[in-house]
């Protein structure tokens, strides 16, 4: 059987609908916090839509969870390891239909209780078509390519990364990954995110620069 195969996906969807509902919020409500027009979020739950990595961090930050929480986790741990054979039953795609599409992620942090940083391994496709808007958010972010190459935008400043070159940036600072080359670029990418409970009846200072939603990995 194809390894493709044999990846089971968490239903993120069903758990974001049931935490919103559990929480007694509106559909229009956490779409409006986030930038989704209501059918993109409907989809999103629905499965139709397999969010993209900043969607899923946006829902998780205005629901007042953490994005584990939200991909089925139940952190209990002071620490966490991820073996390399155990990295597959935890991956995640973006699909097709979704803005974002053309990387998979897999998080590394998902028994780690009480963590300010969610760690992922991502991998970018080649010749895969990536809208070209840039987004901005709350937090910092690191990035070390492991293997491929990495083009990065910062504002008006555009980067080729390389195997063992690494970035930290500013989440308020425009920005745009996608693959450079006609390999996967995969890389190691550790996002800063508040505590999801501070986040509560606030609105998340998270928006995309051309007041759209997230596009690629933010």
């Amino acid at each position: 059987m194809d390894e493709k195969e044999e990846r089971k996906e968490f239903d993120v969807g069903k758990a974001i609908r049931e935490c919103r509902e559990q929480k007694e919020l509106s559909v229009e409500l956490i779409a409006g916090k986030i930038g989704l027009s209501y059918e993109q979020l409907v989809e999103i739950e629905n499965g139709k839509v397999s969010p993209a990595l900043g969607v899923l961090i946006r829902i998780s930050k205005a629901l007042g969870v953490s994005v584990g929480t939200l991909m089925g986790e139940k952190p209990t741990q002071t620490f966490m390891i991820v073996r390399k054979n155990e990295m597959k039953e935890h991956f995640h795609s973006v699909s097709k239909e979704s803005l974002g599409y053309g990387y998979s992620y897999v998080p590394l942090g998902q028994e780690k209780k009480d963590r300010y940083m969610e760690p992922f391994l991502v991998t970018f496709e080649p010749d895969v078509y990536v809208d070209d808007r840039m987004t901005v958010h709350e937090g910092e972010e690191f990035i070390y390519v492991l293997q491929g190459e990495l083009e990065i935008i910062l504002d008006q400043h555009r980067e080729v990364l390389h195997p063992g070159d690494s970035i930290y940036y500013e989440g308020s600072i425009p920005h745009l990954l996608k693959c450079h080359g006609n390999i996967p670029a995969k890389i190691v990418a550790i996002i800063y995110v508040s505590n999801p409970q501070q986040m509560v009846g606030k609105s998340p200072r998270i928006c995309d620069v051309n007041d759209d939603h997230g596009k690629i990995f933010d």
